[in-house]
């Protein structure tokens, strides 16, 4: 903006305000006669007088009374973009919508202590879980999604993450199953009929590329997209479900007839994350965000 001087949008405010040259140049750390040059600029800018003589004193014109409440709040705004950044946050007075992509199986065991924490400490923020039909990075990219949750990929190298907690596959089943009678073995467990999740209809992973290696393939009977339908399943009939440790907890609503067991194979760890863009590293209600999410996932977990 070559041809706009904004320091003359300061100058106009302390000159409004003080109704005085004498004044307006003690306040702006200038010279009477460079505070005076200053205002000719600025009549010479708005082709108007701004300020004229009445008596020992000055007076607006009609129009720089019309402007001087659009010229404070310029100012001021102004001031605040180029500012430091400010680091600290009050989260009662923070009013804000967040947006976390999770899947169900998240959202099932750990939202509800997290919108209990959330909501004492900042009453006036809302949490919105959106669903995770996929791991495109395109909406942390352009703001859509604030946080996201699962294991951290190689898609969006960009990305920031922190890890949650560690967790690993179990095997579930119905109360009184026959499998929790006597020695697990991968032979009792694999002949089984099995429920896995995907969210892309696969119907192998890691515990099938273990049980192969002994020679073993355990028998799928249904794929479903979620923990939570995979344990409905377990529940009612007496098929084993492969899910999370984290979704087998003592009192929780989605563990009621089940019960928990160590896999007779061993498989890969999950590292769950919380992920996000770096645009908000540094906003503090962002960064309050993730700090009260991990704290309070680690203790539900």
């Amino acid at each position: 903006m070559t041809s706009v001087d904004l320091n003359l949008l300061a100058a106009l405010d302390v000159l409004l305000t003080e109704r005085s040259v004498t004044a307006a140049a003690r306040r702006l750390g200038l010279s009477i006669s460079a505070t005076s040059r200053t205002l000719a600029r600025l009549r010479s800018a708005t082709g108007d007088p701004l300020l004229v003589q009445a008596g020992r004193s000055l007076v607006p014109t009609p129009y720089a009374e019309q402007l001087a409440g659009r010229v404070h709040a310029l100012t001021r705004e102004a001031r605040a973009v180029l500012a430091p950044a400010v680091d600290h946050m009050d989260p009662a007075l923070l009013e804000r919508t967040f947006t976390i992509r999770a899947n169900e199986g998240f959202v099932a065991l750990f939202a509800a202590a997290l919108v209990a924490s959330i909501t004492e400490a900042a009453p006036h923020v809302r949490l919105r879980f959106a669903p995770k039909p996929d791991k495109e990075a395109a909406p942390l990219r352009d703001g859509r999604i604030d946080l996201e949750i699962g294991t951290a990929g190689a898609s969006a190298p960009e990305m920031r993450s922190q890890l949650i907690f560690r967790d690993h596959f179990i095997g579930a089943v119905r109360l009184r199953h026959p499998i929790l009678e006597g020695l697990m073995t991968p032979e009792r467990y694999a002949a089984c009929g099995h429920v896995v999740t995907s969210r892309r209809g696969a119907s192998t992973g890691p515990v099938d590329d273990a049980l192969h290696e002994l020679g073993l393939r355990r028998e799928i009977v249904a794929i479903v997209p979620g923990f939570v339908d995979a344990l409905n399943i377990a529940r009612r009939s007496d098929l084993i479900a492969l899910v999370p440790r984290s979704s087998i907890r003592d009192g929780d609503v989605t563990s009621q007839g089940l019960e928990g067991f160590d896999l007779p194979v061993a498989t890969p760890e999950l590292a769950i994350s919380v992920m996000w863009h770096p645009r908000l590293d540094a906003d503090p209600a962002h960064r309050w965000l993730r700090q009260k999410l991990v704290a309070t996932c680690r203790a539900a977990a």
